[in-house]
């Protein structure tokens, strides 16, 4: 539903009309089933054309990760689809921004794993990034949740490694973003949502 919304702003003149009646035909459908089921479908409509209105560049704000308040001044960004070991492909999102005075470059690998093919974002947080990995795993958090208002799982491994990982509604964030949401809705086509 959230994509045929999206196609209803950003799709080819014939695949615009396909949609809004698409959307129509629903709406009715779901004012019949009651006030509940309409509201659920007006909120997904809601945020399927929400996608791609936002732009990266210029991006402000200040979040709160791990009891620590964070100013995001993003800079730019974009995603790519990537082909990767076994041939499986990932979805590559890049992020310039400064965070609390540091500019960075914030590289997220998204793939599909376990037994419910689940989207799982992948990033690790460097250990040669001013104030070393604590303090880049805190920026790279701020970041994320700054664009999509959620924030990602933080993951200390015993060999000091940390690993930030993000879930599939953070990926309904990224795709608010012109910069972001027309790699992310292909990769989620090609991998089959």
């Amino acid at each position: 539903m959230a994509y045929a919304a999206w196609l209803s702003v950003h799709g080819s003149g014939e695949q615009r009309r396909l949609a809004e009646d698409f959307i129509s035909y629903i709406l009715e459908r779901a004012k019949e089933e009651g006030e509940d089921v309409r509201w659920k479908v007006e909120e997904m409509v809601k945020e399927g054309k929400a996608r791609g209105s936002l732009t990266l560049k210029g991006f402000e704000k200040r979040v709160e990760v791990e009891g620590r308040e964070h100013v995001v001044k993003v800079i730019g960004g974009g995603a790519e689809l990537k082909e990767g070991r076994g041939g499986r492909m990932l979805l590559r999102i890049k992020i310039t921004a400064e965070v609390d005075g540091v500019r960075r470059e914030y590289v997220m690998t998204y793939g599909r794993y376990g037994a419910d093919n689940a989207a799982v974002g992948r990033a690790y947080a460097s250990v040669d990034a001013p104030g070393g990995r604590e303090a880049d795993a805190g920026r790279f958090a701020a970041v994320i949740k700054a664009l999509t208002g959620r924030e990602p799982k933080v993951y200390r491994v015993k060999d000091g490694t940390i690993i930030i990982k993000c879930y599939g509604e953070h990926l309904e964030g990224f795709m608010r973003y012109t910069e972001l949401a027309d790699a992310v809705v292909r990769w989620l086509e090609e991998m089959g949502r």
